[in-house]
């Protein structure tokens, strides 16, 4: 890639907290105009690397750079050119939404005219018409998301950052969300985001990299990920622990790679392999074929083991 094309450069960058370390010598590059993911359980450096890029906390070593600036030197004018949906969102319940939305204009010093004009467009692209004149505190999760949204892009930012930006909200409130992000991209925007929802990932990223206990697994398109880690198709069927060892057994001597959780076997269909030879190696009451998921990769590559939250 063309450092020219490149609006992030991450290179061997560690994170430490006292005795824990965070990120272990990660290194990525993101494209203008892309809609980079960061994908990885609990636990496995997603929100560090996006905190280190936004400036909210520091490298312990490695080299950084936003837009050509060293995050180290130019911390200001880095913040001054990006926009950030943080987890938490931070809204000043006891204003309006419009309020809220001058108010953080008036950070960036923007003139109050083009204040005014852009908040009045942001909340129209983001349909918070009927609530722009109501207090925070009185809207629903999915209106407050939406008001976040909208308050990272006041200041027109050439990289947005989006720290898990549906979580918590409703289908309706998602694929509306979903949707706006689409626009973006349509609009050639530059968004980085950390989700835990693989479909959306999978709908909205043009690349991945799927991150667990401080380092990159892999990095890539969704449809490559796919293509290399799962292949075409997915046959999952659901037996007892007794079972299970037997048509697992079968399963690696006839040479497909599978993936046990609890009651259920996932087989992955490599692309030499037929769904059917499986049907001949098992038998369940529930069996289905499906398309190979994202899901499937991530399962793969960081498990399926609960993490806690540290």
């Amino acid at each position: 890639m063309s450092e020219l094309s490149a609006v992030v450069q991450i290179k061997n960058v560690v994170k430490k907290y006292d005795d824990r370390t965070a990120l272990n010598g990660i290194s990525f590059e993101i494209r203008k105009g892309e809609c980079f993911g960061l994908l990885g359980p609990n636990g496995a450096g997603k929100s560090t690397t996006m905190k280190l890029m936004y400036g909210s906390a520091r490298l312990t070593s490695g080299e950084m750079y936003i837009l050509g600036l060293n995050v180290k030197k130019n911390e200001r004018e880095i913040k001054s050119r990006i926009g950030v949906v943080p987890q938490d969102d931070g809204l000043d319940v006891d204003l309006t939404v419009q309020e809220n939305l001058l108010i953080f204009a008036n950070y960036h010093r923007i003139d109050r005219k083009v204040a005014y004009d852009r908040t009045l467009t942001l909340i129209r692209m983001m349909k918070l018409e009927d609530y722009q004149d109501r207090p925070v505190e009185v809207l629903s999760g999915g209106l407050r998301r939406r008001l976040a949204i909208a308050r990272g892009l006041i200041n027109n930012p050439e990289i947005l950052f989006l720290d898990e930006p549906t979580a918590g909200l409703d289908p309706q409130s998602r694929l509306f969300v979903w949707d706006f992000f689409q626009r973006l991209k349509e609009e050639k925007s530059t968004i980085v985001m950390t989700t835990h929802y693989m479909e959306e990932a999978e709908r909205i990223c043009d690349r991945i990299a799927i991150i667990d206990q401080g380092r990159i697994l892999d990095l890539d398109s969704p449809d490559a990920l796919i293509r290399k880690h799962v292949g075409k198709e997915v046959v999952e069927f659901e037996c007892s622990p007794q079972d299970s060892s037997y048509y697992t057994g079968r399963l690696t001597a006839a040479g497909f790679a599978f993936q046990v959780m609890h009651r259920s076997v996932s087989v992955l269909i490599g692309h030499n392999q037929e769904s059917r030879q499986v049907m001949g190696l098992v038998a369940s009451d529930r069996i289905v074929i499906r398309k190979a998921t994202l899901n499937d990769v991530f399962l793969k590559l960081a498990g399926h083991h609960l993490r806690d939250q540290s």
